[in-house]
């Protein structure tokens, strides 16, 4: 049985300038009636999960915030003063469950740091608070989402493993019962052996939604299936969080990192699903926003090839979902 796309990343600017090309702009002057069509949009689709890539952005240049906040300005030239709420409510409206980010409070390229500089901590710490606060009343905060992503090379280095379970145990103290996340990469160097099961035991992670590393032109479509079928070993040896996979719509428009970022083939997807699918439980995507859009939407944002990933997929979805209710 192959599984279908049940939630996505989502996000307000994309951190990375050049690959956010065609979308970044347009979002900038999105109205809240158009990020809630965004949200409607992934609910027609059957998603039911969330995650917010960062609650705010830092770079080089600038620093904004997508909420009301002392710790950095709002965001400039923006067109919803809110965006949080706004997606809060709609994702409430739509029965969905969002995870709500806890980055970027430092740099955002600059990820080791942030792991481990105690300012950056205290800021994160702050945003919770104060996120919480704002948000913790929509039925639709399900958890945390930790953006600072390690690459696994063949273990989790520990001062990854201090972050995540230092960031966890912090959001739990509000709510124990929100879940939180991760998505690391480095899925096809990593050793699910004893070592690494051990590692599992003592992360205080409740989902890991691997990176396939598909679009980014690590794993090749159809090689993933044996990665994901050693993690599934080592997550049940473990007993703890619970495996997921993050597989990559995109393909790049030049070269990887440094280009704009593009809707991938629906033939390369229907791969990337079915190699993942016999071992996770749920498949998330890395994203809906720019990479497809519903056609006549009045949020129409990313490359013109994305309304006809939209209707690939979609017909993608009802004839697996006919198959699977067999």
């Amino acid at each position: 049985m192959i599984k279908t796309i049940s939630g996505s990343w989502f996000e307000f600017q994309h951190h990375n300038m050049l690959e956010g090309k065609y979308w970044n702009p347009i979002c900038r002057h999105f109205s809240a009636e158009q990020w809630r069509a965004k949200v409607r949009e992934m609910k027609s689709l059957g998603m039911k999960y969330i995650v917010l890539l960062c609650s705010s952005l830092v770079t080089e240049e600038f620093e904004e915030a997508y909420f009301k906040t002392k710790i950095y300005p709002p965001a400039l030239d923006f067109g919803c003063e809110n965006a949080i709420e706004i997606l809060m409510d709609e994702a409430e409206k739509c029965e969905m469950k969002v995870f709500m980010s806890v980055g970027y409070y430092g740099i955002w390229t600059h990820t080791r740091d942030n792991m481990i500089d105690p300012a950056v901590t205290k800021r994160a710490f702050r945003a919770m608070e104060e996120l919480y606060a704002l948000y913790g009343k929509f039925k639709s905060f399900y958890g945390w989402y930790l953006p600072d992503e390690s690459c696994i090379r063949k273990y989790f280095d520990e001062d990854f493993m201090r972050y995540v379970n230092l960031y966890s145990d912090f959001g739990k103290s509000f709510d124990p019962q929100l879940r939180v996340m991760i998505a690391p990469y480095g899925t096809n160097r990593l050793s699910a052996d004893d070592v690494y099961i051990s590692q599992l035991e003592r992360l205080h992670a409740d989902f890991i939604a691997y990176q396939d590393e598909v679009g980014v032109k690590k794993s090749q479509p159809d090689e993933t299936a044996p990665y994901y079928e050693a993690l599934k070993i080592a997550h049940d040896k473990a007993g703890r969080a619970k495996l997921w996979a993050d597989v990559e719509l995109f393909t790049f428009e030049g070269t990887v990192y440094t280009s704009a970022l593009l809707p991938a083939a629906i033939d390369r997807i229907e791969t990337q699903l079915r190699q993942v699918s016999p071992y996770v439980d749920e498949v998330l995507a890395y994203q809906y926003l720019g990479i497809m859009n519903q056609p006549g939407t009045i949020a129409y944002c990313g490359h013109p090839d994305s309304i006809a990933l939209y209707n690939a997929y979609k017909s993608l979805k009802e004839r697996l979902d006919q198959k699977n209710s067999r």
